[in-house]
């Protein structure tokens, strides 16, 4: 819901800024998938099968778009809802208007994800779209052993069949590292992110905790609104999701920024585990934790990193646009 009232991520304003060109094609683009649904439908097909055929009608477009020219591959490692792993595929190249553009290829299940699994999956999906692996000229992954490993890792096994398909380590992923690296040798910190996750897994280690978690939150908006402090109101609901990675510090930022702004929901939340938990060790968990939280150096440290992430997510940001300025971001 909070997505979808969001204006500035609406379709029409992510059209709006871009140049006419851009949005003619859009449009195109748009009445053609809208054309043929409808198609489809009148011969009633299932939902599926018009998903399908659209993706296939997608996909052709792109390797038209690439015309048997030289490309580059991004591949990064991902689990589905049910835990299977996937690996997801996409294409860099020079389209035939000259620009350089990203197009995802497919989500691909992988028995595991060592270095030759991936390989094979990647030259399987290239294939399916007839395309060679001779013309591969560029690699992007993480850092992972699995992935750039100078023995048998991912970058080697390709670079052995083409010699010109040079692996490039993620800018911004190794700045995230750098963080991590960083910030874990100074105890204070690597103990404040420790009890960070701790209690959001606490407090969201249940139904019934976020049920309280959501429901303190609503009353304290309502509080908000109603003294008039439009602005507090606004980043309450903006400020509302927890998600941490050590290789996505951005995801940090903007945990820090909603444990801030939500701060005495998560204390009443704990609250009510130390008075009402189910057993003694969620009791005493809770109670740790608030003890932990409610420190000076807890609080220091929280505000400390909240204004170190935001100038290196700031940073972070730079280095992941399309159209990145190497000068400018350094």
């Amino acid at each position: 819901m909070l997505d979808l009232s969001n204006h500035h991520q609406s379709i029409q304003v992510v059209i709006d800024k871009h140049s006419q060109k851009v949005k003619n094609e859009y449009r195109m683009r748009l009445e053609a998938s809208i054309d043929v649904s409808r198609l489809l439908l009148q011969y009633g097909l299932p939902f599926q099968d018009i998903a399908n055929a659209c993706a296939k009608e997608t996909l052709k477009a792109i390797i038209g778009d690439l015309n048997g020219d030289y490309f580059g591959i991004l591949v990064d490692e991902s689990k589905d809802i049910s835990h299977k792993e996937q690996m997801a595929l996409v294409l860099r190249f020079v389209n035939k208007n000259g620009e350089v553009v990203e197009r995802f290829i497919g989500l691909v299940h992988v028995s595991d994800t060592s270095a030759c699994s991936l390989k094979k999956a990647i030259y399987s999906l290239l294939s399916v779209h007839s395309l060679s692996p001779s013309k591969i000229r560029g690699q992007g992954y993480d850092g992972a052993s699995n992935m750039k490993g100078e023995i048998n890792g991912l970058k080697t096994l390709i670079m052995k069949d083409s010699p010109s398909a040079y692996y490039i380590h993620c800018f911004a992923h190794q700045l995230q590292l750098t963080l991590v690296a960083i910030a874990k040798k100074h105890l204070d910190v690597e103990d404040f992110f420790d009890h960070v996750s701790n209690v959001l897994n606490v407090v969201g280690g249940s139904f019934k905790r976020r049920d309280l978690l959501r429901d303190h939150q609503a009353k304290k908006l309502e509080q908000l609104f109603e003294s008039g402090e439009v602005q507090k109101a606004k980043d309450y609901i903006k400020n509302v999701g927890f998600k941490t990675s050590d290789t996505r510090w951005g995801s940090h930022f903007k945990t820090l920024d909603s444990f801030i702004v939500i701060f005495s929901s998560i204390v009443h939340v704990l609250e009510m585990i130390e008075l009402e938990g189910s057993t003694s060790s969620d009791r005493n968990q809770a109670e740790y934790l608030l003890t932990k939280i409610k420190t000076f150096k807890f609080i220091f440290v929280l505000h400390l990193m909240l204004k170190v992430l935001a100038m290196s997510n700031e940073l972070s940001m730079i280095l992941q646009k399309n159209d990145q300025d190497i000068v400018n971001a350094l």
